[in-house]
């Protein structure tokens, strides 16, 4: 799939079913111009190419892998087995419990064997995006200023959002 110059942030996915909302997390590494890379890969049905991504993941420079999946989704698990690196769980909405069953499969993990998970729905790779993002600007003193001001913005959202609504509630009471 997608790949950019020296990617030091890995976007796995179980299923190109899951590209809709993972695409998501491309949007936000791209606004701060991190390189990444994208794969479909099946923790279940293509086990052996999850564990040599994840275990050739660090020597090919990568430095944060984003697993995304749904149902049982160990993509997470599996690649965080393999490798030091960082590993953001994303678990995706839908089938028979809507989720549920992705979220507690990302987020039950035996000690040892971390897998940071984010949340269901549209907000999951965005944050697990930023998160990437805010684990690199830890040696990036450019890229912590740029979240300093992405953060900056999201304030202005909220207090334009605000505004408008407080003139909208004036506008119907007359006040």
């Amino acid at each position: 799939m997608e790949h950019t110059n020296n990617p030091v942030v890995g976007i796995v996915m179980g299923s190109d079913s899951d590209w809709p909302i993972v695409s998501k997390a491309t949007e936000i590494l791209r606004n701060f111009g991190i390189a990444f890379e994208v794969r479909v890969i099946s923790a279940h049905r293509t086990p052996e190419p999850a564990s040599r991504y994840a275990t050739e993941a660090e020597s090919r420079g990568l430095r944060v892998i984003l697993a995304a999946a749904g149902g049982a989704a160990h993509l997470g698990g599996v690649l965080a087995a393999h490798t030091v690196l960082p590993v953001l769980g994303i678990p995706i909405a839908g089938g028979a419990l809507n989720g549920l069953d992705a979220l507690l499969a990302t987020v039950q993990m035996p000690a040892g064997i971390p897998v940071g998970t984010l949340t269901l729905g549209s907000a999951g790779p965005v944050n697990a995006a930023i998160l990437a993002v805010q684990i690199l600007a830890t040696s990036d003193d450019a890229l912590r200023q740029r979240l300093h001001d992405y953060k900056k913005e999201l304030q202005r959202k909220v207090e334009a959002g605000n505004a408008k609504v407080a003139a909208a509630l004036q506008q119907e009471t007359g006040a």
